[in-house]
């Protein structure tokens, strides 16, 4: 429940207003405003005169709408507010406007001067056009109609369709209805006077003649007997009970009036049990908001430099939002909308705003129609487009679109001992729709069965290995007693390990069964990587595993090591941590820069523990000459460049380190915890290094997006490491 008082606060807190103005390049020193303005101003001005195309390049043109939702696509807008009431004059400020701005998004004009101004607008102007109430509604709502037919089996040309509101919004939703195959004849509209039909003469338009039917029907209770959708643009509590009984089986009620609708979604789902139901309201399912169709339309349109937005772009972004609800949703949206589960059907008929994919779906969908409609004034490659979204959405992303490409190349197995977990099943549909991995899932079957249908998805392609009646637990009890005899493991010892699931998994991949593991949402992490480092073993050149975080700022990466396993490293152990992370480092195309932390700077505080870490120094220089490293110093000396460079000219390091090995567990763990938390960094990991073969260790209660990060991450490290299985190595 949102209150008028929360409203009121929200807008008063912090900063007068929603939106400010921030410089994209430096103004920090005198050079900077040379570049600035006079004199450097100059030379782009001469090349926008020179070809006047190059105003894009040069200007925020390409990039600026004259609204608010910068937060949902990255677009600037400006808040223009005209002080005019003549349609004339609107159009004459509006064109004026134009040098400035890469499009225009109207909002709050009344019809019928809505309809006047945005014609003649797109008429005389050669930049997108796009009035939100009128368009943004009707795309909205028309992906929720997508979702409804699908889910009903229904066909759009037997669809009888109601709209009370004959204004801008009722009007464009009409269109719209029809362009995705509702019949003319077959759209019944309604106003404050009742059906707009033939004959009619009191509050009539040219806009309104255009749905006037030869019909009996007078009222809106007239109309909905025998509906198949409503759709509300109207006034509150417009709709009852009995209307919404008197439509046709499994109907879509879509009640947008705000903020209270024209029926409640108490009222229509108390009024027949088969009912989809949407609002205007956030605090229900199936909110039809604008901010899914205006920020995004807007993103596809500027990018490809379209001249107008057409209803080919329109069309394409209402598929794009049905197809992208058909997706698993991300547990962050979830978490946003504060539920445990959301999928595709009644109650999930539109992507939530949250959701970040929608950005990657729509824009691109729109770019496309532009470019296929013939309004778009350059062409792009929709591949790297796709790329260049991503990256809009974070350098998190960036990276993982990397790696998950590599992984797709030649896709690798992996064993999920947690085959059972709705998170691991979510994850592992994912993997198959990509291509990223082949997953293996321990489990029972039917419980894999019965949770796959609870949560909506499918797993086909992945393969179910019930460990209590496997052909290959009496084998693997033999190959556990090979390897860990020496350990106190017997015949009897094995075949009771063998019940355990992360047992079970590190033997298959132990044994070349599977390429890899991931394992630990739902278990601690010594009793994940316990069986790994007895199983699979390290690799013959490393004296420990570790645990590397990619932490991913918003301009930067860092490695983050060790963060998981060793409690106090020795000097040696420091070193063989630092090349391993190196070697992560390296994985994702970084050249790596070590520094050694430390509470002190090159001496600056003698102690055993910083000397421990000036030790580690030594021993990293003699076995790894080539890496750049140093220590030991602090951190703030390792990531600030004038700090390094200015008091420590010595360095070897001649700029910032983007791999950091901490002196002990504690460090590391708090340190990566604090910058994810506290710090906006996002935590990508942690890998695991120096095992014989590719074995992660998740996060506790890790979300599905990151287990899908940390796949692709281990089928790449498989892809590079290949090879023979070591099978009978004592431990």
């Amino acid at each position: 429940m949102i209150r008028r008082q929360d409203a009121l606060d929200y807008h008063l807190s912090g900063r007068p207003g929603k939106v400010e103005v921030r410089p994209t390049k430096p103004t920090q020193t005198q050079r900077d405003l040379s570049l600035a303005y006079s004199p450097g101003v100059a030379e782009p001005c001469r090349e926008i005169h020179q070809e006047s195309g190059r105003v894009f390049d040069y200007t925020a043109r390409g990039n600026l709408v004259a609204v608010v939702f910068k937060r949902f696509a990255g677009i600037d807008v400006f808040d223009i507010e005209l002080s005019v009431t003549d349609p004339e004059e609107v159009v004459r400020v509006v064109k004026a406007l134009e040098p400035t701005f890469g499009g225009i998004n109207l909002e709050d004009i009344k019809a019928p001067d809505c309809f006047y101004i945005e014609s003649r607008l797109r008429e005389e102007m050669d930049i997108p056009v796009f009035h939100d109430d009128q368009h943004g509604t009707a795309i909205i709502s028309g992906a929720a109609f997508l979702s409804w037919l699908e889910l009903t089996g229904k066909d759009p040309a037997e669809v009888r369709l109601v709209i009370n509101g004959a204004g801008a919004a009722g009007i464009a939703c009409a269109e719209l209805a029809e362009s995705l195959g509702v019949l003319h004849e077959n759209v019944v509209m309604c106003d404050s006077r009742g059906v707009i039909h033939t004959g009619r003469e009191s509050g009539m338009n040219e806009f309104k003649e255009r749905y006037a039917l030869d019909t009996p029907m007078r009222t809106l209770d007239d109309a909905m007997r025998g509906a198949d959708v409503f759709m509300g643009l109207s006034v509150k509590d417009a709709v009852s009970k009995e209307m919404v009984v008197s439509m046709n089986a499994q109907p879509l009620v879509m009640a947008m009036a705000n903020p209270d609708p024209e029926i409640t979604w108490e009222d229509a789902m108390d009024a027949r049990s088969d009912v989809f139901m949407a609002t205007g309201r956030s605090d229900y399912p199936n909110q039809v908001n604008n901010v899914l169709g205006f920020p995004f339309i807007f993103r596809g349109a500027l990018d490809v430099r379209a001249r107008t937005i057409n209803m080919e772009m329109k069309l394409a972004a209402a598929r794009a939002l049905a197809e992208l609800t058909k997706e698993d949703v991300p547990d962050s949206v979830m978490r946003a909308h504060g539920k445990e589960r959301m999928s595709f059907g009644p109650e999930y008929l539109i992507p939530s705003p949250f959701d970040s994919r929608v950005l990657l779906w729509e824009a691109p969908a729109v770019a496309k129609a532009a470019m296929d409609s013939g309004v778009a004034r350059i062409q792009i490659d929709l591949e790297q487009y796709g790329a260049r979204l991503e990256s809009r959405l974070g350098l998190e992303r960036e990276v993982m679109r990397q790696v998950i490409g590599r992984a797709k190349r030649a896709s690798r197995s992996v064993v999920f001992p947690e085959g059972e977990e709705p998170k691991i099943l979510r994850a592992a549909q994912r993997l198959l729709d990509e291509g990223i991995a082949e997953p293996i899932l321990l489990g029972r079957p039917r419980v894999i069965r019965d949770a796959c249908e609870t949560l909506g998805i499918e797993v086909n392609g992945a393969r179910v290995v019930d460990i209590t009646d496997s052909e290959r637990c009496e084998e693997y009890a033999r190959r556990l007693v090979e390897i860990r005899q020496r350990r106190g493991v017997g015949p009897a010892k094995a075949r009771e390990l063998m019940k355990n699931p992360s047992v079970y998994g590190a033997m298959m991949v132990n044994l070349g069964h599977a390429d890899t593991m991931v394992a630990g949402v739902t278990q601690h992490y010594p009793e994940t990587i316990r069986p790994a480092l007895q199983i699979v073993r390290m690799r013959d050149d490393v004296r420990r595993v570790a645990g590397v975080y990619l932490m991913v700022f918003p301009n930067e990466i860092k490695f983050f090591a060790d963060a998981t396993v060793n409690i106090d490293p020795t000097a040696e152990d420091l070193a063989d941590i630092a090349i391993q992370t190196a070697e992560v480092a390296r994985r994702f195309n970084v050249e790596p820069r070590v520094a050694m932390l430390s509470f002190s700077n090159f001496g600056s505080a003698p102690h055993e523990r910083s000397n421990k870490v000036r030790e580690a120094v030594e021993i990293l220089r003699d076995r790894a000459p080539e890496l750049v490293a140093d220590g030991e110093m602090q951190a703030d000396t390792a990531v600030v460049d004038d700090l390094l460079r200015g008091t420590y000219p010595f360095s070897r390091l001649d700029r910032a380190a983007n791999v950091l090995i901490f002196p002990s567990l504690e460090a590391g763990n708090v340190a990566y915890k604090l910058l994810q938390r506290l710090g906006g960094a996002e935590a990508i990991g942690p890998i695991v290094t120096g095992l014989r073969r590719p074995v992660h260790v998740l996060q506790r209660g890790a979300e599905v997006e990151e287990i899908v990060n940390v796949v692709a991450i281990a089928v790449v490290e498989s892809q590079e490491t290949s090879g023979p299985p070591d099978l009978f190595h004592q431990v």
